[in-house]
């Protein structure tokens, strides 16, 4: 604990590399990865060279090694990406199974859950993109945009609204 030009307390991990790992497992793996911060049980627990990449929730960027300049908020975000690169996702399992893919945006519960190599893809809303596993240059907006693309390139689709089933 140290005080700030103000004099205020704050709290001061250093560990050289410039990386913050607050929660149980958080960081447990990092050997020389710089610039990171993760904050959730066992968030970026599996990285040892990444650098540049940010974790907040329990299992956010769990099984990340050496991808670099990630963010994954949200519970089990990019939850088994490896060596993926430049992904942001917001949300309850977004961009869950990523391993390789880069350049992804995804916001919103379970948003490109299944991606795996895809790159480049953006999903906004709850379930969109939720099958693609491969594809590229995506973007969906609203709920179940576009949810079984599976390997389907260069596709946009808006859900403006969702019919009900229900009578009026």
């Amino acid at each position: 604990l140290r005080k700030n030009a103000g004099g205020s307390p704050r709290l001061e991990l250093p560990d050289g590399l410039n990386n913050t790992f607050v929660g149980v497992g958080a960081g447990f793996s990092n050997t020389t990865g710089v610039n990171n911060a993760a904050h959730g049980m066992l968030a970026l627990n599996a990285n040892t060279t990444g650098s540049y990449n940010a974790a907040h929730g329990m299992f956010a960027l769990n099984a990340n090694t050496t991808g670099n300049f990630n963010t994954g908020t949200g519970y089990a975000a990019l939850y088994l990406n490896t060596t993926g690169y430049s992904n942001a996702a917001h949300g309850y399992e977004a961009l869950y199974s990523n391993t390789t893919g880069y350049s992804n945006a995804a916001s919103g519960l379970y948003a490109l859950f299944s991606n795996t190599t895809g790159a480049q893809n953006t999903a906004n809303g709850r379930d969109v993109l939720y099958s693609n596993t491969i594809g590229n240059n995506n973007t969906a907006n609203g709920f179940e945009a576009l949810y079984w693309n599976t390997a389907g390139n260069t596709n946009s689709a808006d859900v403006i609204e969702r019919q009900s089933s229900r009578p009026d």
